[in-house]
C-alpha cells in the first residue's frame, strides 16, 4: 500500500496584499516502518482568505494542485485535519476533497485538536502523550484508519511522516 500525506503552509505577502501556499506531499510505503518514496512541493499563489467555518474553501485548491502534479500511484491520502467534523456526517476538509477527486481514494484525516462535535470514539493515543489525535476517514473503515494512525512510524504523539511533510513545507 502506498500512502500520500499532504500539508499546506501559508505565507502572507503584506506588500502585495495576497497569500501564497506552499503545499507538500510525501508518498511513502509502510505504516510501522515508513519508507519515503517521493517528495513533492507546489506553490499556489493568490490563495483565498481564511473564512471561519469554511476552511476547506481555502485549502481545497491547494490540495488539488499538488495531487494533480503527482504522477506516481498512491492508494490512500492522509491530511492534516478532519474528514468529518462530527466523525459521521458533517463534512470537513477530507470529505470535500474526496468528493472533488475524479479518482476517489480513501482519505484519513489526522487532527491535532478536538473539534467541538467530535467524540472520544475518534481519539487515538500514541506513545506516552497526554493528548490524543483525532482520526476520521472516508472510503475506509474508521477503525482501520485509527489502527494505522496508532501504529504509524514514530514513538511520539505525532507520527514521523506527519512531522516529515510538515518540515518539508517549512524548509
Amino acid at each position: 500500500m502506498i500512502y500520500l500525506i499532504l500539508d499546506v503552509h501559508y505565507q502572507d505577502n503584506e506588500s502585495a496584499n495576497n497569500t501564497t501556499a506552499i503545499v507538500t506531499g510525501v508518498r511513502f510505503s509502510g505504516i510501522e516502518r515508513a519508507t519515503v518514496l517521493s517528495e513533492h512541493i507546489v506553490e499556489v499563489n493568490d490563495v483565498a482568505p481564511y473564512q471561519s467555518g469554511q476552511f476547506y474553501k481555502r485549502e481545497m485548491p491547494c490540495l488539488l494542485a499538488i495531487i494533480e502534479q503527482i504522477q506516481a500511484p498512491f492508494d490512500v491520502i492522509i491530511i492534516d485535519g478532519y474528514v468529518f467534523l462530527d466523525g459521521i456526517n458533517q463534512a470537513g476538509l477530507g470529505k470535500y476533497l474526496y468528493d472533488h477527486l475524479a479518482d476517489q481514494k480513501p482519505i484519513i484525516g489526522i487532527a491535532k485538536n478536538r473539534f467541538a462535535d467530535i467524540t472520544e470514539d475518534y481519539a487515538v493515543w500514541r506513545g506516552i502523550s497526554k493528548h490524543p489525535l483525532y482520526v476520521t476517514s472516508v472510503g475506509l473503515d474508521n477503525e482501520q484508519a485509527k489502527t494505522w494512525v496508532k501504529t504509524m512510524d514514530g514513538n511520539h504523539r505525532i507520527p514521523t511522516m506527519v512531522n516529515h511533510v510538515d518540515r518539508l513545507g517549512r524548509a
